[in-house]
C-alpha cells in the first residue's frame, strides 16, 4: 500500500478515445453521459472510429485545478488518434500515459497519441511486465496467435518516460491512484484462458499479471475505477481498489471487464452477482466485456449501468 492519501476530486471526467462499439445516431444524454455528435460548419462530415481497444483521456478537477490523464492508447496505430482530432481533444493537456497491460489492443496507438502532446519525457507507468515478450494465444496444440513485441525502445520513441511499478503509487499530485499488480484472491476469477508465454525457453501460462487499473475519489460520493481488461478480474480490481485507496464506497466502475467468448459465459452471473454486492453508483461496461455480459449487466443493474461507446464522455462530478 501507499502511505499517500488519494486526494479527493471535485470532478472526473473520462472521454472514450476508442472502444468497439459506435451508434453515431444515439442522442441520449444526461448529466453522466455526454455523446459524441462531431460536426463541421454545421454538417455531418465526421465518424468516430470503434475498434477491438481501447483509450481514455482521464480529466480530474479539484479546487479549480485539473490534471490530465492518458489510459492506454487503443488497437490501431491511428485510430484513437483520429477519433482524438474528430472530437476536438486538446492532448497537450496529458500530463501522465497509464498502461493497462501489454497487449496490442491498448498499445498500438502509442506513437500518434504521444506525437499529439506536443511533448516529450511525459511520465509513463506500467507494471514491469508490460514488456515480456513472446506472449500469445494457443487456439489448439499446433496454431498460436502471437501478441506484437512491446517494448521499452518503443514507449521512449513515442516521446515517454518509463516509470515502472507493481505496487500503488499516487500520480498526478496525489489526484490518481495507480493500482500495480492486482491480487487475486477470489475462486472464480481466474485469468485469461489459453494465453501462454515463453519463459526460460520453455511454454508457461501467461497470468498477464501486469494487467492494472487507476482509481480516483470523487468527493462525497466513493472511488472511479477505471479498468483496461481486468484480466486480474474486475471483482478483484474493484476489492483490491477500495483496500489500496482506504475508501469503501465505489461511485463508478468502468472499462473492460474481459467476460466476452465462450469460456468467459460461466463467469457472467457470478461478476454480476459479486458486484451487486459492492453497490456501484454506476457501471460502464466497455471493449472486451462481451455482448451477453453487457446485457445482462444492464438488465440485472438498469439502474447503474452506464452504454459506453467510443466517443462517449462519462462525467461525474
Amino acid at each position: 500500500m501507499t502511505s499517500e492519501t488519494l486526494k479527493t476530486a471535485d470532478k472526473i471526467e473520462i472521454l472514450t478515445l476508442q472502444d468497439n462499439y459506435i451508434e453515431m445516431t444515439d442522442f441520449s444524454g444526461s448529466a453522466v453521459v455526454s455523446r459524441a455528435f462531431p460536426l463541421i460548419n454545421g454538417e455531418i462530415r465526421a465518424s468516430v472510429g470503434a475498434e477491438h481497444g481501447f483509450s481514455a483521456l482521464v480529466k480530474i478537477t479539484s479546487g479549480g485545478t485539473a490534471h490530465t490523464l492518458l489510459f492506454d492508447f487503443g488497437f490501431s496505430e491511428n485510430g484513437a488518434a483520429r477519433n482524438a482530432r474528430t472530437l476536438g481533444a486538446d492532448m497537450t493537456e496529458i500530463e501522465a500515459a497509464v498502461l493497462s497491460h501489454g497487449h496490442i489492443d491498448h498499445t498500438g496507438g502509442m506513437g500518434s497519441l504521444g506525437a499529439m502532446t506536443g511533448r516529450k519525457n511525459i511520465p509513463f507507468v506500467a507494471h514491469p511486465s508490460v514488456f515480456q515478450s513472446s506472449r500469445y494465444l494457443k487456439l489448439n496444440k499446433d496454431f498460436k496467435v502471437y501478441f506484437p513485441a512491446f517494448t521499452r525502445e518503443a514507449v521512449e520513441a513515442a516521446g515517454f518516460s518509463i516509470i515502472e511499478s507493481d505496487k500503488p503509487c499516487m500520480l498526478l499530485e496525489g489526484a490518481v491512484l495507480f493500482l500495480g499488480e492486482i491480487p487475486r484472491r477470489n475462486d472464480f476469477e481466474k485469468g485469461m484462458p489459453g494465453v501462454y508465454r515463453i519463459r526460460d525457453g520453455n511454454e508457461v501460462p501467461d497470468a498477464i499479471e501486469d494487467d492494472t487499473s487507476i482509481v480516483m475519489n470523487l468527493k462525497n460520493k466513493g472511488l472511479v475505477i477505471l479498468s483496461g481488461c481486468a484480466h486480474s478480474g474486475i471483482i478483484n480490481t474493484m476489492r483490491y481498489a477500495r483496500e489500496a485507496a482506504g475508501v469503501e464506497k465505489i461511485h463508478a466502475v468502468m472499462g473492460g471487464f474481459h467476460l466476452t467468448g465462450n469460456t468467459s459465459a460461466s463467469l457472467i452471473d457470478r461478476t454480476i452477482q459479486e458486484m451487486q454486492k459492492l453497490q456501484p453508483d454506476y457501471i460502464v461496461p466497455t471493449h472486451c466485456t462481451g455482448r451477453k455480459a453487457v446485457a445482462q449487466m444492464e438488465g440485472k443493474m438498469p439502474g447503474q449501468f452506464l452504454l459506453n461507446m467510443s466517443g462517449t464522455k462519462m462525467t461525474f462530478a
